[in-house]
């Protein structure tokens, strides 16, 4: 049993019950932040599920201090990883380290699913753009 001391040290939560964003710089690109210094006590991750559209992409950027790890799920697409262009699909895991330019493209005709893992999580957007354009 959790004690109410340890609620913000525990997050157990259903892919289900958690909102699709589009962060800034994504286009036909959503994902759920399941795990993040907003919603738990963690202060060393951004952990969520993205899932682009065909045509959909991230525009190309860096950080400063976030370290990724991608894992794709399935789909296809293509990913920049500084002046390289690469093939992704299911069970390929990408790193990437600070200070390399990145972007992700579904070239495929099927949605593209991966988890993106960020630490430090203060670099990752959290905002969903698509409130802003309705407001």
């Amino acid at each position: 049993m959790i004690t109410d001391d340890q609620k913000t040290a525990v997050r157990l939560v259903r892919i289900e019950e958690v909102p699709w964003i589009e962060a800034p710089g994504h286009h036909g690109a959503l994902s759920k932040l399941l795990v993040n210094p907003d919603n738990c006590g963690t202060k060393y991750y951004d952990f969520r599920i993205s899932s682009y559209e065909p045509k959909g992409h991230v525009e190309v950027h860096t950080h400063t201090e976030a370290e990724h790890v991608y894992y794709i799920l399935s789909g296809k697409g293509l990913m920049t990883l500084g002046d390289e262009t690469v093939v992704v699909e299911p069970h390929t895991a990408i790193f990437i380290a600070p200070g390399v330019k990145h972007a992700i493209d579904n070239t495929g005709i099927e949605n593209l699913v991966f988890i993106v893992v960020a630490v430090p999580p203060n670099e990752l957007s959290r905002e969903d753009t698509r409130a802003a354009k309705s407001a």
